[in-house]
């Protein structure tokens, strides 16, 4: 009876050590799906602070600001598509375009105005791999072409140098984006002079599950008008996964710390970016 026992017993003991290996393997499977995802978003997120990350992204980016003589204020809706292009087995070109949507009222007083505005259109050389010390750099042309419509375009070419600088260390992302643009031809009675530059830096966190949260200051000055215009953003994002479509969203605040007289004060932002990874 006791070896029987004992038998028994180490039956028992080896069966359930199968069921609790299974129960283990299953949990294991059911999680990579998961985990996998996790570092897909992680990865993803880290990509999107990058601007010449070899990453087609679609983002829609919906702007909302306030205060132009009390009154007035401005929606618009920047589409922006960036699409890297591989040219040969060191480097990338990066094609970013800003196509704004606006509805505006009394911006200008008395008046409301919707349309598009002119696109802005960056080509970014850059290395496909980081330099020794981390350094990502892409430069090349930014152009502004002409497409406004309801007098919300300069009715005139521009042109001139772009440059991004930024270091990835870790979980932070910071650096630098800027481009000068000067009108370079056009016609008509509403052609404006045009002398501009942007300065972007810009400073992310990255927090696990794909999550961001990130500073910038999108600085315009105006050399015709000597007059600097500068938004200080703070945002927060999220990289998740709908159906099959990897998408990053965005909601943020803004407050100007400088703007032309009558400017706005203040502003939100949302963006849904969709994402299409290699």
């Amino acid at each position: 009876m006791k070896l029987g026992c004992v038998a028994h017993a180490s039956i028992e003991n080896k069966a359930m050590s199968r069921t609790l290996r299974l129960t283990g393997t299953t949990a294991l499977l059911l999680a990579l799906p998961i985990l996998a995802h996790a570092q897909d978003a992680d990865e993803l997120a880290k990509k999107l602070s990058n601007p010449v990350a070899a990453l087609i992204s679609v983002p829609f980016q919906y702007n909302y600001d306030q205060t132009w003589g009390e009154d007035g204020y401005r929606h618009t809706l920047n589409i922006q598509p960036v699409v890297p292009i591989s040219i040969s087995e060191d480097w990338n070109v990066i094609s970013r375009t800003i196509l704004p949507v606006t509805y505006q009222k009394d911006v200008i007083p008395g008046t409301d105005q919707a349309g598009i505005g002119d696109i802005t259109q960056s080509f970014f050389f850059s290395p496909k791999a980081p330099g020794a010390n981390g350094l990502v750099w892409g430069i090349g042309p930014a152009l502004l072409l002409p497409t406004g419509t309801d007098d919300l375009g300069g009715d005139t070419w521009g042109a001139g140098p772009t440059l991004v600088l930024l270091k990835q260390d870790h979980a932070w992302s910071y650096g630098a984006l800027l481009n000068h643009i000067v009108d370079v031809g056009g016609v008509g009675s509403r052609r404006r002079d045009i002398s501009s530059t942007f300065v972007q830096p810009f400073l992310s966190r990255a927090f696990p599950g794909g999550r961001t949260l990130s500073f910038n200051l999108e600085s315009t000055y105006d050399w015709k008008a000597s007059q600097w215009t500068v938004p200080l953003n703070i945002g927060y994002s999220k990289v998740t996964k709908l159906g099959g479509q990897m998408v990053s969203f965005q909601g943020g605040v803004r407050g100007y710390l400088e703007t032309p007289q009558g400017g706005p004060d203040w502003g939100v932002r949302f963006v849904v970016t969709l994402l299409f990874p290699e």
